[in-house]
């Protein structure tokens, strides 16, 4: 009787500990240069790690759901975090490629997204009721994290070398992730009982693929997280030859990323408990088209180069936070972590396509003008997207089914 006596703060808090913890790997270009130095490989090809670890990441959150159901939340996160310190760990011994993208990419990326699904989508269950607010305190967590080290992992590289900085930058995600840990708890059907709870159905992944709404939101997730990590990408490259900018200023541009990437999180996803996801989700894709347009058609200089980052850095980061949220509001939250899983291939994929249709069209300015239509027919897609049938319906809707029946006596 006394299951629900539970003090929801310490799962806040261990969450936030594993997130910030799982941000890390978000650091990555810190390490490119160092390992050119060391071992004399080719930038482009010590900087395809962090493709694979972010394609990793992506790929892991598929069997999640599935991993939590046979291991349980805690035992899994608590997995997760000894795998990817061992990864960061080994790859303080590697000496070749190959390696640095087995352990640094494949494993990292694979633990990393591992535990970074299961934790937000438990602490979503946890609060139905304000998904929005409780979805960007944590995945504001995992932007804290990078942010955080940049400047620790760095110090790290100046004061050990490349090498022994891997060492101990695994060492202290271990003891984040597992510690963090051991203050989860699982939600399994916190939700149902709760004042949030509505008429609702939980879809499970294979009936969320029998609709069209599925399809349509990856396209948006997609266009999103594309349009975002690209700019992460080239974003100093893009100060320099674009806004004629010298190489230490557009390197500001990197912090301002990170710094507008995460307050977009945090900010947004409390907006969208307010005035409404999809609602929220328009203004981005709008603003996002807005700002791209501006970086490919618009002569450059300081203040509209910046303004046009932070925009896209703060609707990138809004984004990320909103979906988990979304995909609950359509599909339930029983399966959130299977069904989200599935969405989320967008970001992995969206990490990719940014790189390779720069490729083909030889440039940054035809890269954006492609995300500008993109955030356009996402946008069209985002005002006109309603949930499947019975998925959460608004207390008023309700109110009005039910005044509806026919209320009828007998005897």
């Amino acid at each position: 009787m006394k299951e629900h006596k539970v003090n929801r703060l310490l799962i806040v808090i261990g969450t936030i500990i594993v997130q910030m913890g799982l941000g890390t790997i978000y650091t990555w270009s810190l390490f490119n240069q160092p390992l050119v130095d060391k071992f004399g490989w080719e930038l482009s090809s010590t900087a395809i790690t962090f493709s694979i670890t972010s394609f990793a990441l992506a790929f892991a959150t598929l069997f999640s759901g599935k991993l939590q159901d046979k291991w349980g939340l805690r035992r899994l996160v608590a997995a997760a975090g000894i795998l990817l310190g061992a990864g960061l760990i080994l790859s303080s011994q590697v000496s070749s490629l190959w390696m640095l993208y087995l352990v640094a990419g494949v494993i990292v990326g694979f633990a990393d997204g591992t535990a970074y699904i299961t934790s937000l989508s438990n602490l979503i269950k946890w609060f139905p009721d304000k998904k929005g607010l409780i979805s960007g305190i944590s995945v504001g967590a995992f932007g804290t994290g990078s942010l955080i080290f940049k400047y620790v992992n760095a110090s790290l590289i100046s004061s050990f070398g490349v090498s022994t900085a891997f060492l101990l930058w695994g060492i202290i995600v271990l003891v984040m992730v597992v510690g963090g840990s051991f203050l989860l708890k699982e939600a399994k059907d916190v939700a149902k009982n709760t004042k949030a709870a509505t008429q609702q159905k939980d879809y499970t992944v294979k009936e969320m693929l029998k609709t069209k709404q599925a399809y349509l939101l990856f396209v948006i997730f997609f266009t999103a997280c594309m349009s975002g990590l690209y700019l992460v990408g080239i974003v100093k490259d893009i100060g320099v030859s674009l806004a004629g900018l010298d190489v230490a200023t557009a390197a500001n541009a990197v912090a301002l990323v990170a710094i507008f990437n995460t307050s977009g999180r945090i900010i947004l996803g409390a907006l969208s408990d307010k005035v409404g996801r999809m609602q929220v989700v328009c203004g981005t894709l709008l603003a996002t088209a807005i700002a791209v347009a501006v970086l490919s058609f618009v002569p450059l200089n300081f203040p509209i180069f910046f303004a046009c980052v932070a925009t896209i850095a703060f609707c990138f980061g809004g984004n990320i936070t909103v979906f988990p949220a979304i995909v609950s509001d359509f599909f339930g939250l029983k399966n959130q972590s299977k069904n989200y899983g599935v969405i989320y291939q967008g970001f992995g994929l969206g990490a990719l396509a940014g790189s390779i249709i720069a490729a083909l069209l030889g440039g940054f300015q035809a890269t954006f003008t492609v995300i500008a239509v993109l955030c356009i027919v996402s946008l069209i897609i985002a005002i006109t997207i309603k949930p499947p049938y019975g998925a959460v319906q608004s207390k008023e809707k309700q109110e009005r089914l039910k005044n509806m029946q026919p209320h009828t006596r007998i005897g």
